[in-house]
């Protein structure tokens, strides 16, 4: 079992950390970088085998198309030699794992550009690669975004892990659904042509969460033997936001509250489900702190 640390963005602001939409934990890196490195540490503290860099918000989106424009090649770059500072420090092997957003915001797979997406993502690319041991693609919403980003890094050295983000209200018993709408079953479409060492669930309710890996579970079962002799790794970050129904812009210009129920214990439980159903790959989206890392690890 490999344990993910969890959510970045909303740790900085626990600790105190400079925070705020829109610029969410962008800020933190512009204004007191030492409180991200912090983050990064107290989860390696808590168990996490993997740390995620703090690019999460280095996009227009966030950040506003100026700052990007003369910004994110410093940004990206200070993001990952946080990241890989704190994982050479640790008294454990940790790997760093270098976070590709959604590029047109959370939760807006309907704003995707595709020309102007593989760009962008061609810029992460390059400047987190010398801090990457897996490129890791976060809270995706729709086929045509996973599928510009597994085109965009199909030759990079580190591992490749895409995380999708899937309605938080399920149309069907065991019929899981990505943002856009579409059916799990669509992605798996693609992947099963494509290069991917990870395909991981993540930013929705704990809830969703079981129908997808058993979903990707019979998927990977039915898949021929890989050259490398390593399958498909199922992984699984959930949040603790309330519910997203039809509504998500409010998600990208305030900041919700969190659920009481996900507790550090009660997460562990749904993890115990998750692994039990095929997940390889565990650790916490927004809302999921250490003490939920650390609960989870001693569980697990």
């Amino acid at each position: 079992m490999i344990i993910l640390d969890g959510g970045l963005g909303r740790q900085l602001a626990a600790i105190g950390a400079p925070f705020r939409q829109p610029e969410w934990s962008a800020l933190a890196l512009m204004e007191a970088p030492q409180f991200v490195r912090d983050v990064h540490d107290s989860f390696i503290d808590a168990g996490a085998d993997v740390i995620t860099t703090n690019s999460y918000a280095i996009v227009p989106f966030h950040i506003g198309q100026d700052r990007f424009d003369a910004l994110a090649p410093q940004l990206l770059t200070l993001s990952g030699t946080l990241a890989q500072a704190a994982a050479e420090a640790a008294d454990r092997q940790v790997k760093v794992a270098a976070s590709i957003p959604p590029m047109f915001g959370s939760y807006e797979p309907d704003k995707f550009d595709p020309q102007m997406g593989q760009q962008m993502m061609q810029l992460f690319q390059r400047y987190l690669a010398p801090s990457a041991d897996i490129f890791l693609a976060e809270t995706l919403g729709s086929v045509l975004e996973a599928r510009t980003f597994l085109d965009c890094f199909v030759d990079c050295a580190a591992d490749l892990w895409l995380s999708v983000t899937l309605e938080d209200v399920k149309p069907e018993p065991a019929m899981p659904r990505l943002r856009s709408g579409e059916p799990l079953s669509a992605l798996l479409d693609v992947i099963a042509t494509m290069r991917l060492d990870g395909l991981l669930f993540n930013c929705s309710q704990p809830e969703v969460m079981l129908d997808a890996v058993t979903c990707v579970s019979a998927f990977r079962d039915r898949q021929p033997p890989r050259p490398t002799g390593l399958g498909l790794q199922i992984g699984v970050y959930a949040n603790a936001f309330p519910l997203m129904d039809d509504d998500y812009e409010h998600a990208n210009s305030t900041l919700n509250e969190m659920r009481h129920d996900v507790t550090p214990q009660r997460y562990a439980e749904y993890s115990v489900q998750w692994a039990a159903a095929g997940a390889d790959i565990i650790g916490g989206c927004c809302g999921i702190s250490p003490d939920h890392i650390t609960t989870l690890r001693a569980t697990i």
